[in-house]
């Protein structure tokens, strides 16, 4: 218990599985955990007279058991016996040889092939924050640094296991980053600039960081140097597969806020059995593949030719069946190359995954002769890219047997006529097991005893079994080792000299089969960096087969991308909601068309159910298809390029910030206004309808006219239920009025879900509620309110007073009869702000602001 506590003093943060025998024990606080956590016994042991809690579990079950443990948040210190107890007759030496926590792992059990496990953290610098992620388990690590926004954007695209903070700023994470994502805090001593770049300077062997395009980023580089040095800490120090530190460029990617990505449901939903985007476009057939999807999806390029590149991928692979059915019949034989090489990298790879990394290269090859010969210069450029490794593959082909085990305990790893010493040993054991059976058949026919059996054990070796009838045949020279209830065992000196001879050899067997599997480990690191390239390669190669498959079962075109600012969209449909329809039931689509110059704002209304929110999302989802790279659900698409998209969809209050609904919508929209860029795509559904009737429409009506007024001219969907907004169109001249269609037949309204020009008249919400199966009597009062309510407040009356209202956006003391004033309205107008420098403009307003002062002292 001594030498326990002493262990356990060294990570006080971790619950210690402690090796004991056979069993992993805990005791404590960590034995009251693990034994709610795993089901198991909490039982009690004395300690010299300390009454301690104690749960455990046999050694060869920590596989079970480590996931359930580090699933529910802990970090877990794996204590195992660092001697043979046979060889000494002191306390057994002991110490941690791995710690497990959510975001390092490499068990296959704790890992999702198809997620990363990022492990992040996150520097607080004076300005800016910086931030790095790290997948131990295949090598990935990346680096960034921006404004709290943009580093909470890059935690929801990464959806880092675990997030390191320094324990300074322990207030400032918790307040702004809450507990979304599990953290641990560490000592500010870490997060040092000098430290960190010698940590990784030290990692990558190189004098400095410039190779990587990282080397201006400090806050970035503090926070990649915490990963690294944490890594070290839990005793993961075998790091060869983190080959590289890559910048996560903000400025090559579609800016989408948490809330933004959280609304349009791209790969997490806050409702049970909801379908994702993800779960929709996601037809990879490898875990690389499905990991690299994730990451598309979440970073959707700016770069047109890049996007180019990837649609005209999948238009040749559409057109050429064959080479398509190739290569996803050789990327279906593929396992998980990026984790397998991370595992030789570590040392953590068994002979199984030995062969399941040949045969992965092995199946590159008709993927490398299917590009090559594609006569398409995008696939032949990645043909090109991949290394064959055939030293790799005829190595292991030679070494290892096909039906390697999982545990090289289990033995025959080694291929026959790879080691003549092995091979020699073998045939002694087989040799030793023949002349047993040769000597059992000699010994039954000499004494009689048709029942005899030669066996072995622990305690006494081999020996020969007689059951109790047949004791009185035991032959003198044999010698009795044991007395069973129904049967005698025995040895004899010949049995003993075979004994020796058999034993001997297993145990040379087993050693000479773990020195040479462990020097096939060690060669195999030198192939790292090629094998994690075609690790890449494939993942690329299975997202565009994977997108060629969507568009052909699902019937989606190839968009055509511009550097215009015009977003048209002819029959676009919802790529999700499509797919949930019942059988024979199509969708219905629609147009629509935004720009900057006559269309700028589209106000839809339309009643509950009709389908507003589907058309709102189904754009944000046909930009960012596009491009990721994808085809489109729609007939035709022409996209001018998007670089920011916003929404403010559905209603959810943060109860647990202490925000209610209202105070959410009204924080998401602040965002998008203070974030506007002329290339932005903003969707906002029913702002306003958190609070009250006139306050609402009065917000939504002063959020439209700025979005109207601001210079950007963001192309903006507004979806809404206060039909005064409609009046907008007559006073603003890029507000559009459209509704989507419904028909009303006798007491019932049918949903036709077209969008069509004009406004809405009619919510029909007592309708809906009436469809909900709303009690009649409830139904009829509603009714009855509604015409009361119409009479008393006309919606004309209210419209007509939102128009009187000065526009505030514009510089309305300009109609004031002041020559000053009108003396800097001419200033102004003359200005050419295009040429003009922030400096210039500086000091045009301080000019104004003198003028001003001095005509104040003037008149006072």
């Amino acid at each position: 218990m001594r030498q326990y506590q002493t262990i356990k003093t060294k990570y006080p943060d971790a619950l210690l599985l402690f090796r004991v025998g056979d069993f992993y024990e805990t005791f404590g606080e960590d034995a009251v955990k693990a034994a709610a956590i795993l089901g198991i016994v909490l039982t009690h042991r004395n300690n010299g007279g300390d009454r301690t809690e104690l749960a455990g579990f046999p050694h060869h079950s920590l596989h079970t058991y480590l996931p359930k443990l580090v699933k529910a948040g802990q970090r877990v210190a794996i204590c195992d016996q660092l001697e043979d107890p046979k060889l000494t007759k002191t306390i057994v030496k002991r110490g941690v040889t791995e710690l497990v926590t959510p975001g390092v792992s490499l068990n296959d059990d704790i890992l999702n092939a198809k997620s990363n496990n990022f492990l992040a953290s996150i520097h607080f610098g004076e300005r800016l924050l910086g931030v790095a992620f790290l997948d131990i388990s295949t090598g990935e690590f990346f680096t960034a640094e921006g404004s709290l926004e943009q580093i909470d954007k890059l935690l929801q695209n990464f959806s880092p296991n675990e997030i390191l903070i320094s324990r300074a700023h322990k207030n400032e994470y918790n307040d702004f980053f809450g507990s979304r994502f599990h953290s641990f805090f560490i000592e500010d001593w870490v997060f040092q600039e000098d430290y960190a770049k010698e940590t990784l300077t030290s990692h990558f062997k190189t004098a400095t960081l410039k190779g990587f395009g990282v080397s201006h980023l400090k806050y970035g580089i503090i926070a990649s140097g915490v990963v690294l040095h944490y890594l070290s800490d839990t005793q993961h120090r075998r790091l060869s597969h983190i080959t590289t530190l890559k910048r996560v460029a903000e400025e090559e990617y579609i800016w989408m806020d948490r809330f933004t990505m959280k609304n349009l449901e791209l790969y997490q939903t806050g409702e049970e059995n909801a379908v994702t985007l993800l779960q929709v476009i996601d037809k990879t057939l490898s875990p690389m593949g499905s990991r690299m999807l994730k990451r598309w999806l979440a970073l959707p390029l700016k770069n047109i030719e890049r996007i180019r590149q990837r649609h005209n991928v999948i238009a040749h692979l559409s057109n050429t069946d064959q080479t398509l059915i190739k290569l996803q019949n050789s990327i279906k034989r593929m396992s998980d190359l990026e984790r397998l090489i991370s595992k030789v990298a570590t040392g953590k790879v068994s002979p199984r995954e030995t062969i399941q990394l040949k045969n992965s290269l092995e199946a590159l090859v008709p993927i490398s002769q299917a590009l090559l010969s594609s006569q398409f210069p995008a696939l032949e450029e990645l043909g090109n890219k991949i290394n064959p490794c055939e030293e790799v593959r005829n190595r292991i082909k030679e070494m290892l047997q096909e039906e390697a085990p999982v545990n090289i305990i289990k033995g025959n790893v080694i291929a026959k006529g790879y080691s003549e010493e092995l091979d020699e040993l073998k045939a002694l054991s087989h040799s030793g097991k023949d002349h047993l059976n040769k000597m059992l058949q000699r010994e039954t026919a000499r004494t009689g005893i048709s029942s005899l059996k030669i066996a072995s054990n622990n305690v006494f070796g081999y020996y020969i079994e007689v059951r109790n009838t047949h004791k009185d045949k035991v032959p003198e020279e044999w010698l009795r080792k044991q007395t069973l209830v129904n049967a005698e065992r025995y040895i004899t000196e010949e049995l003993k000299e075979y004994e020796s001879k058999i034993l001997g050899a297993e145990e040379r067997i087993l050693h000479l089969e773990q020195q040479l599997f462990s020097q096939l480990v060690v060669w195999l690191q030198e192939f790292i960096i090629p094998i994690q390239e075609n690790a890449r390669v494939a993942a690329q190669i299975d997202c565009l087969c994977g997108f060629t498959q969507l568009a052909k079962e699902n019937n989606y075109v190839k968009p055509t991308l511009n550097d215009s600012t015009e977003l048209s969209i002819k029959n676009g449909r919802h790529p999700v909601i499509e797919k949930q329809l019942p059988p024979g039931e199509a969708y219905i689509p629609n147009d629509l068309l935004l720009n900057r110059e006559n269309q700028q704002i589209i106000m839809i209304t339309g009643p509950n159910m009709s389908g507003k929110s589907a058309i709102l999302r189904q754009t944000a989802l046909i930009v960012i298809l596009a491009q990721m790279g994808s085809f489109v659900p729609a007939e035709e698409a022409r996209i001018g390029l998007v670089d920011k998209i916003f929404t403010r969809v559905g209603a959810s209050d943060n109860i647990s910030m202490g925000e209610s609904t209202f105070m959410v919508e009204m924080n998401e929209t602040a965002s998008i206004l203070n974030n506007l860029s002329d290339r932005s795509l903003v969707l906002l559904d029913e702002i306003g309808r958190g609070t009250s009737t006139y306050d609402g429409i009065s917000i939504a009506w002063a959020i439209s006219e700025y979005m109207h007024e601001h210079p950007c001219r963001a192309k903006t969907l507004f979806a809404t239920h206060y039909h005064e907004l409609n009046e907008m169109a007559t006073t603003f001249e890029r507000i559009k009025n459209f509704n989507v269609a419904i028909k009303e037949v006798k007491d019932n309204v049918l949903f036709l879900r077209k969008l069509v020009p004009g406004g809405s008249e009619h919510s029909f919400g007592i309708h809906v509620a009436k469809m909900a199966g709303m009690p009649g009597q409830v139904i009829r009062k509603a009714e009855k309110i509604l015409k009361k309510l119409e009479k008393s407040h006309s919606s004309e009356e209210l419209t007509e007073k939102l128009q009187t209202i000065p526009n505030d956006l514009q510089l309305s003391f300009f109609n004031l009869d002041d020559p000053l004033l009108e003396r800097i309205k001419e200033e102004l107008i003359h200005l050419d702000i295009n040429t003009l420098t922030p400096v210039e403009a500086l000091m045009k307003l301080n000019e104004i602001k003198r003028m001003l002062s001095k005509n104040k002292k003037a008149s006072s």
